[in-house]
């Protein structure tokens, strides 16, 4: 009977001894997030402009780990936001909704042997309430038992987001200088969202001089293989008198009509760029007798001397409303 308890007391022992090195070995592991595909940022909507947000679990140890994954994610992380103020974000109604309702969680169990890494994309957007632009600072909590267990968690690093005001028409009546002031334009060192937000605006006020001050006019030109060939054969002096009638003929409205045409609204949906190259979608609006016309612009721009400037742009018809 001693040697039976004896027997009994060893393989407890032995399972505690198991359990606190597994426990050990998980708080050894590494969480960690960044940006997916950073871009510009509003407040708001989440499937317009979502935050998205890469998140790996790395095992750095010599030792097999051992963590469970839902497949609804939001039952395996959450994400922390505050303000510069301190202020913690609120959590979504739906991130609410869903952990405060009854249902089966459905989940994996994930084995990482050293060295490996398991790695998934979450948007921050479904997880916080964003509504005002601002810098926000924001950290991962990630639950190797699910969030009924939420009292065990891994956190990440921190990550520094930007949430810019939203771009639109009636948020936006900076404009460089009035139409009729002497003083000469100047481009300033601006974001590509805000070279393009003027130049739409600058067309809705029928304000040329600002409306090109953001244009390269010789790329924009080129874009017609007929003008782009006799633009290269021919002097200096030449250009030049190509690119005033280019200039005239577009105030006109007699060629490249979709790059002068003036929007009833506007909403520029995405932003990204590198250092030296980057895209501007927006949809647009234009009114016609009974319906409106829908169209998303793509406006390409590129950096020089430190400015963004407008050297291509693409049209899709979207159909009426």
């Amino acid at each position: 009977m001693n040697a039976k308890r004896t027997l009994l007391s060893i393989i407890a022992i032995l399972m505690v001894f198991a359990h606190s090195v597994f426990a050990e070995t998980k708080d050894k592991a590494e969480v960690s997030i960044k940006f997916y595909d950073r871009t510009m940022y509003y407040p708001g909507d989440s499937e317009s402009n979502p935050v998205y947000v890469y998140i790996t679990v790395s095992n750095p140890t010599a030792e097999t780990m051992r963590f469970k994954i839902a497949d609804d994610k939001m039952f395996s992380v959450d994400f922390i936001g505050f303000n510069v103020k301190k202020t913690q974000l609120p959590s979504t109604q739906g991130l609410i909704r869903k952990r405060t309702t009854n249902q089966t969680v459905y989940f994996r169990e994930i084995t990482l042997e050293p060295g490996e890494e398991y790695s998934f994309r979450e948007n921050l957007k479904d997880y916080l309430e964003i509504k005002d632009p601002s810098i926000y600072y924001v950290e991962l909590r990630f639950y190797p038992e699910l969030y009924r267990n939420k009292s065990k968690y891994m956190a990440s690093n921190r990550l520094s987001l930007e949430i810019r005001p939203s771009p639109s028409a009636a948020a936006s009546n900076a404009i460089p200088v009035e139409s009729k002031s002497a003083v000469v334009l100047q481009p300033e060192d601006i974001s590509p969202d805000k070279v393009i937000e003027q130049t739409i605006i600058a067309r809705q006020k029928s304000l040329w001089d600002q409306f090109f001050l953001y244009m390269d006019l010789e790329e924009m030109l080129k874009r017609d293989p007929a003008r782009s060939r006799k633009f290269n054969s021919v002097s200096a002096d030449e250009r030049a008198d190509m690119l005033r009638a280019f200039r005239a003929d577009l105030m006109l409205q007699r060629i490249d009509y979709d790059i002068v045409a003036i929007p009833s609204k506007f909403y520029i949906e995405t932003t990204t760029y590198s250092q030296t190259e980057g895209t501007v979608k927006v949809l647009e609006w234009f009114k016609n007798d009974k319906y409106q016309e829908r169209k998303r612009y793509t406006y390409y721009v590129r950096q020089r001397d430190g400015i963004w400037q407008i050297y291509d742009y693409t049209v899709d018809n979207l159909g009426t409303e």
